[in-house]
């Protein structure tokens, strides 16, 4: 999947800490000026104040807000797959569906806010990871399932196209054949078609009598050719039929399988639009059904980033929960390692002796951590951050 990639990290800082080198400066005012020489957009999130259960229950939430985060991202690029698959690789296309809330993905980010409206801040942390991630996971099934319905459907209508565009060994003969070249209605007889290569065309005439007992004398009609085969229909008797097809298939004929009926042609004749109108039909509700689901998906992930960063701001900062939640827009990936690396510089005191820089800004780890502090985070820094990917 093409398209450009925008990085931001999702910082959460102790709202009294300060840069340590620029004491004086308020953490955003720090942020808007001097991360990355002022090159970041940086806005501020408001997070509600949820209601916290035990520590330990937070650690155990934590862990499992880690798995989720994941869990919704991957959603999200899969719905962009599918969106990409839907558009043959548009890109203007797919852009004009990444909209959020009905705003674009980015200004939607860079503006979140909680809506309590539909998921209230009353409700215990448990509950609302529930809801949010329940509702994601379903509409991330229900694009996989559409997909894979309008995949089949998209298989079908490729098959319904080549029986109208292959050779004559291949192709659907509803538009071919008439009453005319078939015997109708006989008790003994019954009329075979053959797509004979053209390059066989002498040795077929010389031979198609003598296969098998029972042929009629001189029956061999040709309804049609194309550049590669000549369409012959034979008469024979019916209980010859199964040995026929066996010594034509030997001699590198091939034997169509069809038998004349008004009903069949007429099924053979819709088959081609019939699918035609399914494919449109399915590809239309699954692009509408992607969008949504794009829109909601993306919804829930940020709305379950919040409860994320709450959570593991309080564990690491303590009660009661007082701290200043940025999304910082980045102009690249190189760019996203420099400003973690003036970060630390400036606000790795708050991880104490468990976290800090030596002489030449180089990170120096201890193992001095409290006893949650390797639950918290998989690779554990001074404070909270979280690389966010919007592709």
């Amino acid at each position: 999947m093409s398209g450009s990639v925008a990085h931001y990290l999702l910082l959460s800082l102790p709202s009294k800490s300060a840069p340590e080198s620029y004491p004086s400066q308020s953490v955003e005012e720090w942020l808007e000026r001097s991360l990355i020489g002022g090159k970041a957009v940086v806005n501020k999130i408001e997070i509600p104040s949820f209601k916290i259960g035990t520590l330990d229950s937070l650690v155990l939430q934590s862990e499992e807000l880690q798995k989720i985060d994941e869990q919704l991202g991957h959603a999200v690029t899969k719905v962009l797959e599918v969106l990409t698959s839907l558009y043959d690789n548009n890109q203007p296309l797919v852009n004009a569906s990444k909209k959020v809330d009905d705003k674009w993905v980015s200004d939607y980010v860079e503006h979140f806010k909680w809506k309590s409206s539909k998921f209230r801040v009353d409700k215990s942390l448990k509950e609302l990871i529930s809801a949010i991630s329940e509702e994601a996971f379903q509409l991330d099934t229900d694009v996989r399932n559409a997909y894979a319905n309008y995949t089949t459907a998209k298989s079908n209508l490729a098959a319904a196209e080549r029986k109208q565009t292959g050779d004559l060994s291949v192709r659907s003969l509803h538009d071919i054949v008439s009453p005319s070249d078939f015997v109708l209605d006989s008790e003994h007889l019954q009329t075979l078609l053959v797509a004979v290569p053209k390059n066989l065309h002498s040795e077929f005439l010389n031979t198609y009598e003598t296969l098998t007992p029972m042929v009629v004398p001189r029956s061999a009609k040709l309804i049609k050719e194309d550049s590669e085969f000549q369409l012959y229909s034979v008469i024979l008797f019916k209980k010859y039929i199964a040995d026929y097809t066996q010594a034509l298939r030997e001699a590198k004929f091939v034997p169509r399988d069809f038998v004349y009926s008004e009903e069949l042609l007429n099924e053979m004749r819709k088959e081609h639009e019939v699918a035609a109108q399914t494919e449109n039909r399915l590809k239309g509700e699954l692009i509408r059904l992607a969008r949504a689901a794009y829109s909601d998906i993306t919804s829930n992930w940020f709305h379950l980033k919040s409860i994320r960063v709450f959570v593991e701001s309080v564990l690491r900062y303590g009660l009661p929960p007082d701290f200043v939640t940025s999304i910082i827009k980045i102009p690249n990936l190189k760019a996203v390692d420099q400003a973690k690396k003036e970060l630390i510089h400036e606000f790795g005191y708050l991880g104490g002796n468990a976290f800090s820089v030596d002489k030449k800004g180089k990170v120096q780890k201890d193992n001095s951590l409290n006893e949650y502090s390797n639950l918290v985070d998989t690779e554990y820094e001074p404070f909270v951050v979280y690389d966010v990917e919007i592709k």
